[in-house]
């Protein structure tokens, strides 16, 4: 009977680890974000130049971006850019940043 209320925690704890909220506070997205978004969308995703703000758009929204541009698929004049940065982006990698953004920065 023990067991059960540990596996109880430990199904409780993973799904915490997965959750959008833990995605949002994902240390790794904000380094990531850093390392390979801001440079084009700027530090706040507010936008630069030619490169649209991603502030105001929604988690899904941004995770079927990054999903298309991982796949190969061109949405506008700007997708080729895209297609490096999110060749080697995870699912899990693009919940994390689209949460992170939708989030922390709008």
């Amino acid at each position: 009977m023990t067991r059960l209320p540990i596996l109880h925690g430990a199904f409780v704890l993973a799904l915490g680890v997965y959750s959008p909220v833990a995605a949002a506070e994902d240390p790794d997205a904000a380094a990531q974000f850093a390392a390979e978004c801001a440079q084009c969308h700027g530090r706040a995703a507010r936008g630069m130049a030619s490169f649209p703000s991603l502030l105001g758009k929604s988690e899904a929204h941004l995770a079927e971006r990054l999903n298309s541009y991982r796949a190969r698929e061109r949405i506008g004049p700007n997708s080729m850019l895209m297609f490096g940065p999110a060749a080697d982006l995870s699912d899990e990698d693009i919940a994390a940043l689209a949460a992170y953004i939708a989030t922390e920065l709008n």
